[in-house]
């Protein structure tokens, strides 16, 4: 009896929410055009998508650059927007959202990158 009170006492307190499962997603695709660049489609991305929660953490690498990493946090559609730096004060912009029907993320900046994220098993 005690374990069930303090296991609902601690789901209250969102401490349940640890106990969630892990998703990861990814995506690998080309660039679509920007205005002022014509070789977009020419660059190849990685993007994988880690949710943990609400918590999301990414990285993606595009072919030729350093990797680099974004966080944030998903509201209740599940939707995400953030920013990644890719150096030298330039970053992207980051959004996407995260759903049992359908999972996609878009990286917009110097070009963009955008599609469906495949969930891991």
């Amino acid at each position: 009896m005690r374990r069930l009170v303090l296991a609902t006492a601690l789901a209250f307190v969102g401490v349940g929410a640890a106990w969630a499962e892990v998703a990861t997603y990814s995506l690998t695709g080309m660039g679509t055009g920007v205005a002022g660049s014509s070789k977009c489609a020419t660059y190849q991305i990685a993007i994988d998508v880690t949710v943990d929660g609400k918590a999301v953490k990414g990285v993606f690498k595009q072919q030729g650059r350093p990797e680099r990493a974004f966080t944030a946090t998903l509201d209740d559609k599940g939707a995400f927007k953030t920013r990644a730096e890719v150096g030298e004060g330039n970053a992207m912009d980051v959004s996407g959202t995260i759903s049992d029907k359908e999972s996609r993320i878009l990286l917009d900046g110097y070009c963009k990158f955008e599609g469906r994220l495949n969930r891991k098993q």
